[in-house]
């Protein structure tokens, strides 16, 4: 008898470890953010088994939505959802609609929709935001066009109503928009805010940390009128603009969990405004820690030349590349962004390097960093080129560049993904400019591809048609 139960004991053991074993495995090539991780860096470990060698066997899936998703999705491997284990995808389509879908079977698995959505259905009033999961792969935030970031049970789609859920992070939906992907970091959920295509005033680009557990919100900055620490009426600032609307959103240092944040045309004051800017904030983002202010952001400003088209890509070492509408790529030292202090202030340049974009091209996407043989690459795409940067101290130089624009690359593995808007998903080998294949889809805008368990899941469609339609791509392998 006490054989047995002995057996028995060791049996439940094995099973419990392999239990452990397979949720640290499934975890492992989960894809909960925009950007793979909080830093953005745009770079899984791993594809799951797709290769340079079987790219000619990957099979497309279009599954059908009933919103355009002008983001990117994210993952949860194996997810508990209906009561039942699924590799789920989940995407939030322009006007809000949150679905998960199963990534094997492309059946959609629940479906969120937003009160108050007939309000702004069909209008131009959107949001391009990804949603983020949070570490305890429970909830996944997602954002509405009114200005809500709204958490959802994964297991059901169900809203949490309670607490302090949903949040409204913005006091004016139809001038400030939720275009950026959602981060998460030290327990906080983290939004920025933008506005809508045209530049109508009044807004101002907002970072806000929102406690996930609560829905408190736990600090905001205002990149105008900073100051001012909580959410306000855009009309009540003297100053518009200033949107923080890369794809990225805030970027987290991996050391210190301070966020970094580029802003877009607006006044800048070195004070309280902080219009086309680099800006360190504290991991909470109450308190402003540095800047980097290009020496022309006047000339920035008046040209409708973006600095915060597109965040900072962190290189390792200290190191940040910045660009921007102006065609031009800036490295920075994350230890004194303004190249003489560690601290904000009335203070332009100091910049290490400049150097062209690809194709001297505006950057509108996130560039993807890949670490290689001990040495960090970035490859960055515009609408007419595509191109490949490696840093060798404390310089970057380019190794390649082609003529195929995309949206913000994605690397998994060995492995290099580019979707150009036009249609045409290019896979690369990091270190060559040909790509080894171009998988046919429709056309897109902001969409980015995530690449986890031996498929690649593109959205195609552009938030600007006004859509209410949409599809989502899944690539697989055949199975024999």
């Amino acid at each position: 008898m006490a054989l047995v139960v002995a057996t028995l004991a060791t049996l439940v053991g094995v099973s419990t470890s392999l239990a452990a074993t397979e949720r640290a495995r499934a975890r492992a090539s989960d894809w909960t953010r925009f950007g793979y991780d909080a830093a953005r860096h745009n770079a899984a470990p791993s594809t799951g088994g797709i290769t340079a060698g079987n790219l000619g066997r990957l099979v497309r899936r279009q599954i059908r939505l009933d919103g355009t998703v002008d983001s990117s999705p994210i993952y949860l491997a194996g997810a508990r959802v209906g009561g039942a284990r699924h590799d789920t995808l989940f995407v939030t389509t322009t006007y809000g609609k949150t679905l998960a879908v199963d990534a094997r079977s492309g059946r959609i698995l629940w479906r969120y929709v937003p009160p108050g959505i007939s309000g702004w259905v069909g209008t131009s009033q959107i949001t391009t935001a990804t949603p983020v999961a949070d570490p305890g792969r429970a909830y996944v935030y997602t954002a509405s066009p009114d200005g809500r970031v709204h958490k959802l049970a994964v297991a059901s789609g169900r809203e949490i109503t309670s607490a302090g859920w949903p949040v409204t992070v913005t006091l004016d939906p139809t001038h400030e928009k939720l275009a950026s992907a959602f981060n998460f970091s030290r327990g906080n959920v983290l939004v920025t805010t933008g506005g809508y295509i045209g530049d109508a005033p009044p807004y101002q680009g907002h970072v806000v940390a929102i406690r996930a557990a609560s829905g408190a919100i736990v600090s905001v900055f205002n990149s105008l009128c900073s100051d001012r620490r909580q959410l306000i009426v855009p009309s009540s600032c003297s100053a518009s603009d200033s949107a923080i609307w890369a794809r990225s959103g805030a970027v987290v240092e991996p050391d210190s969990g301070n966020l970094l944040v580029a802003t877009g045309n607006g006044p800048w004051n070195g004070s309280t405004n902080w219009g086309d800017s680099v800006l360190e904030l504290s991991p909470d983002a109450s308190r402003l820690l540095q800047n980097w202010t290009p020496t022309n952001q006047r000339e920035l400003e008046s040209s409708d030349a973006d600095l915060g088209s597109t965040a900072p890509a962190l290189l390792g070492h200290g190191l940040a590349l910045q660009a921007g509408k102006e065609g031009k790529l800036v490295l920075l030292d994350l230890r004194r962004l303004n190249g003489r202090t560690g601290s904000s202030g009335a203070t332009t340049g100091g910049e290490l390097q400049t150097l062209p974009t690809p194709g001297g091209d505006a950057v509108f996407t996130a560039p993807a960093v890949w670490r290689s043989a001990g040495r960090a690459w970035a490859f960055v795409a515009t609408s007419g080129a595509t191109a490949a940067y490696r840093v060798s101290g404390r310089r970057v130089v380019r190794v390649w560049q082609n003529d195929f624009g995309g949206t913000s690359p994605v690397v998994a593995g060995e492995l290099l993904f580019v979707y150009y808007p036009g249609g045409g998903l290019r896979i690369y080998r990091p270190t060559s400019p040909r790509p080894l294949v171009t998988l046919a889809s429709g056309g897109g805008h902001w969409n980015s591809p995530i690449v986890a368990d031996g498929r690649i899941a593109l959205p195609e469609g552009d938030a600007n048609q006004h859509e209410t339609t949409g599809v989502l791509d899944i690539w697989s392998l055949r199975r024999s």
